[in-house]
């Protein structure tokens, strides 16, 4: 990234629309700009720090997707203890403490094959 000026033609029209919009809006537009300069900053930083361990530049580095919500997780959750307890009582009537832990470790080895999924 090369040296760019701080955006000074926003902070003429911040002042402009400071004084248009009177005083109760100033902190408003004063915080509004220090996120501006901060971001400038902020990337100027990311960049040199960059160019000095030799990193490329690339496409900016982006956050991996939010989960939606973690509902998946709780209905695998809920989904696993429903099913767990009748499987529990016919594990456990059927072929003993052998079979109980059978049923269980395919619960728990479905459970842990979705978390690594959503980690993915």
């Amino acid at each position: 990234m090369r040296d760019e000026p701080l955006p000074r033609d926003e902070m003429r029209a911040a002042f402009e629309t400071s004084r248009s919009l009177g005083p109760d809006y100033d902190a408003a537009l004063a915080e509004s700009f220090a996120d501006k300069v901060e971001a400038t900053l902020a990337a100027r930083v990311r960049s040199e720090v960059d160019a000095r361990l030799g990193v490329r530049p690339g496409p900016p580095h982006h956050a991996p997707p939010p989960s939606r919500s973690g509902r998946e997780a709780m209905w695998l959750g809920l989904g696993s203890m429903l099913l767990g307890i009748p499987l529990t009582g016919i594990a456990a009537n059927e072929a003993g403490f052998l079979g109980l832990l059978l049923a269980w470790a395919g619960i728990i080895m479905v459970n842990l094959a979705a978390a690594v999924s959503r980690r993915l």
